[in-house]
C-alpha cells in the first residue's frame, strides 16, 4: 500500500512547478499545501496508478485513500476523489460515515470539499436516496466544509431537478451561514435546482430572499431571466 502512494508521491514531485503553484493559491483565501501541478497531470498520475489499486478491496482502497488525505496537500486530495467514483458500485451506507469523517479530519479548502463531494458523496446519495438525512445532519455541524459538503453532495441529481425538497431543507438550515463558502455551496445547489426547476427556486428565494445573503441570492438566481433576476433582488 505505503509503494503506491510513495510513487504517486515521487511522480507528483516530478510534476511540481512554482508557477503553478502559485497560480493554485490565487484562487484561495486561506493558505493552500500544494506542489503546483496541473490538474490533468493529477489526473493523468491517478488514473495510471487506479489500475493497480483498483484490484484492491474496498478497505484496502480507503485505507490508501486515507493515507493520501492526511498529507494535506491538494493534488494528493484529489487523486482519491479521482478514483471513488469509479468504485461507486461498491458503495454501501454505512460508507457515507467514512467520507463525513475524511471531510472532518482533513479537507481544508473549497476545491477538496467539491470534488470529493460532488461526485463520490453525491453517487452514494443517489445510488441510496435514504441516506440523504445524513445530508441535513453535516448542514447543522460546526464544521464549515461538513456544511458545505451536505449542499454540493447534492448538485449532480439537482441539475435533473431530482432530490428539491431536499435541497430547499438543506439550504434552510444553512440559510443564514455567516461563512461565505458554506452562502456559495447552497446558493450553487439551488442555482443548479433552477434548472429544470426555476419556478419553484424562484419561489422559494423570493420566500427567503430577506434573511438570504446576498452571496447566496447573487448565487441561487444566476441562471434566471433578467426579469426575476431583478425581482428577486428588489429591496432584498
Amino acid at each position: 500500500m505505503n509503494s503506491v502512494v510513495e510513487r504517486i508521491r515521487r511522480e507528483l514531485k516530478a510534476n511540481a512547478d512554482e508557477k503553478t503553484r502559485q497560480s493554485i493559491q490565487r484562487f484561495f483565501k486561506e493558505q493552500v499545501k500544494s506542489y503546483g501541478v496541473k490538474t490533468d497531470i493529477v489526473h493523468k498520475i491517478a488514473k495510471k496508478h487506479w489500475s493497480e489499486v483498483k484490484l484492491l478491496d474496498k478497505k484496502g482502497i480507503f485505507q490508501i485513500c486515507e493515507e493520501l488525505y492526511r498529507s494535506g496537500i491538494i493534488e494528493e486530495a484529489f487523486v482519491p476523489a479521482f478514483w471513488l467514483p469509479n468504485m461507486a458500485e461498491k458503495f454501501e451506507p454505512e460508507d457515507l460515515a467514512t467520507f463525513r469523517a475524511w471531510i472532518e479530519k482533513y479537507i481544508d479548502n473549497w476545491a477538496e470539499c467539491d470534488v470529493l463531494c460532488n461526485h463520490t458523496v453525491g453517487d452514494l446519495i443517489e445510488k441510496y436516496p435514504e441516506t440523504v438525512s445524513e445530508l441535513k445532519k453535516w448542514a447543522k455541524s460546526e464544521n464549515h466544509w461538513l456544511k458545505r459538503a451536505a449542499a454540493v453532495s447534492l448538485i449532480i441529481p439537482a441539475k435533473r431537478g431530482e432530490f428539491l425538497k431536499d435541497v430547499f431543507e438543506i439550504s434552510d438550515i444553512l440559510l443564514q451561514d455567516k461563512y461565505d463558502m458554506v452562502q456559495k455551496g447552497y446558493g450553487w445547489l439551488l442555482k443548479e435546482a433552477s434548472r429544470k426547476r426555476q419556478k419553484e427556486v424562484f419561489e422559494y428565494v423570493l420566500r427567503n430572499k430577506k434573511r438570504m445573503p446576498r452571496t447566496a441570492l447573487r448565487y441561487a438566481i444566476e441562471l434566471m431571466p433578467k426579469e426575476l433576476k431583478t425581482e428577486a433582488m428588489k429591496k432584498a
